[in-house]
């Protein structure tokens, strides 16, 4: 009998570059609730969340996972975690509940202790001024479509500026502005639940002007050695076919889901296809000189939030649409693979194609992953644990693809995983699961998923197994 060598099998560890971020993210309405508690008002999401059909069994924010309450504890599950960073939204009509005039003190003392505790405990605190939650007495003024919302944001800015400015090195003005404006304004489902393709287009220039208001003040009030950026939901489109219809159906879409916002911040100008796309809806008399140089603010990095990767073809979309310009053009295919509980592909090389766009499209121009993570169905089983394999697989392939991106050439300085918190989901309320903790809404126990504990090896190792 011949002995056959029993070889190990080998691994290769992809290691991520000395001084990378490893975080978590989470949004202020998403967790925190106390929605009336120490003089917050309501926001759009409250108007919107209480309103018949608008969100998922009528679900609301009012006390989501009680952060604001468990906030201690919830940075301690940081802390277990090993993350360099965590990065939060401040809710806007917690702190500033009209959106005008002078602070509510309690509103900023939260924002204290929660900074306090992170860097007690080890952890560089990123701060994001808008995640959606507009204070509704400024929707009700005519909300995002108004060049005024842009001015109250630049005065908001500032209030939290002089608050956390000593505790806070790390600022982003907007997360997904798209969502905010097209979802919100366009087609609907997100709030304020408006549908004009009009008003999404003028929010959305409004969105830049109040990044770029806000970016010039940040940089004017804050230390020299603190980091503005801005966080986009950019959109990985694929053709259907080689056709040449199915690529200018790209075209379109890169246009109003992505250069409508990059070709402003980084360029100081309007992407020209775009204004021919939209001539039926706008004439964009609203853009006013010196706008465009405003929103070119030089910014520290670009905030990346990736899902998954959109399949389109010539043809046209349900309406109402949340593209602008394109609706008539466009139409949505399923892309290919597994899917997610939310029903979203899961293919990493959309987020290894993005970054490696952006490498060629904004040289000198750092990126950090702000949110990537998937939805499942994840349940405590009888002895307590939570197993979530699908998901582990998911974050695997896509940090895969992101250390893939580096070796291509692409500055890439981060990674933050959404979520840290099972959460309040937008429309979906409670029913969809993205944090890599557990949360037991009727008694908000947290526990770590499997998701935690092999993230937690992730950071402590400085990368993973390929």
């Amino acid at each position: 009998m011949t002995a056959v060598d029993a070889r190990p099998e080998t691994t290769t560890m992809l290691r991520f570059p000395a001084g990378f971020r490893w975080g978590t993210a989470t949004a202020a309405y998403q967790i925190e609730g106390a929605a009336a508690e120490d003089g917050r008002t309501p926001s759009i999401w409250d108007t919107f969340s209480r309103t018949p059909g608008k969100v998922r069994n009528g679900d609301t924010g009012d006390i989501a996972a009680d952060h604001y309450h468990r906030m201690r504890e919830d940075v301690a599950l940081l802390k277990r975690l090993g993350v360099t960073d965590y990065r939060f939204s401040v809710a806007w009509p917690r702190v500033q509940p009209t959106g005008r005039g002078p602070a509510v003190q309690k509103g900023l003392d939260f924002y204290r202790r929660l900074t306090d505790e992170l860097l007690s405990a080890g952890i560089r605190p990123v701060a994001t001024l808008y995640h959606w939650d507009l204070p509704q007495e400024l929707e009700d003024a005519g909300g995002w479509p108004q060049r005024e919302t842009a001015q109250r944001f630049g005065d908001y800015a500032g209030i939290m500026a002089d608050a956390l400015g000593d505790r806070v090195a790390t600022w982003t003005t907007l997360n997904e502005p798209w969502c905010a404006a097209f979802l919100g304004y366009g087609n609907g489902v997100h709030a304020p639940g408006r549908t004009s393709a009009n008003a999404s287009l003028r929010a959305a220039h409004h969105f830049n002007l109040a990044h770029g208001w806000a970016a010039q003040l940040l940089h004017t009030v804050l230390p020299s050695t603190s980091e503005i950026s801005l966080t986009l939901n950019l959109h990985a489109v694929r053709p259907h076919s080689p056709s040449a219809a199915d690529i200018d159906a790209v075209r379109r879409i890169d246009a109003v889901g992505n250069r409508i916002f990059l070709d402003p911040v980084f360029h100081g100008r309007l992407p020209q296809d775009l204004v021919r796309d939209t001539s039926s809806v706008t004439d964009w008399s609203f853009v006013q000189d010196g706008d465009l140089e405003a929103i070119s603010t030089p910014i520290d990095w670009l905030g990346i939030n990736y899902y998954s990767p959109s399949v389109v073809a010539a043809g046209s979309s349900e309406s109402p649409s949340p593209w602008a310009g394109a609706e008539e053009h466009v139409r949505f295919l399923p892309a290919p693979g597994p899917r997610t509980a939310m029903d979203w592909p899961v293919d990493a090389d959309g987020l290894y194609e993005l970054l490696t766009r952006l490498r060629d499209d904004l040289p000198g121009v750092p990126l950090v992953i702000t949110e990537n993570g998937a939805a499942y169905d994840d349940y405590a089983n009888p002895s307590g644990e939570v197993n979530d394999p699908e998901r582990v697989a998911y974050l695997q392939s896509h940090l895969t693809a992101v250390h893939r991106a580096i070796d291509a050439g692409a500055d890439v300085r981060g990674y933050f995983l959404w979520s840290l918190l099972d959460n309040f989901e937008w429309a979906y309320g409670y029913s969809k699961r993205f944090g890599i903790v557990h949360v037991d809404f009727a008694t908000q126990r947290r526990t770590f998923k499997d998701s935690a504990r092999w993230y937690a090896d992730v950071i402590a190792r400085g990368g993973l197994t390929g």
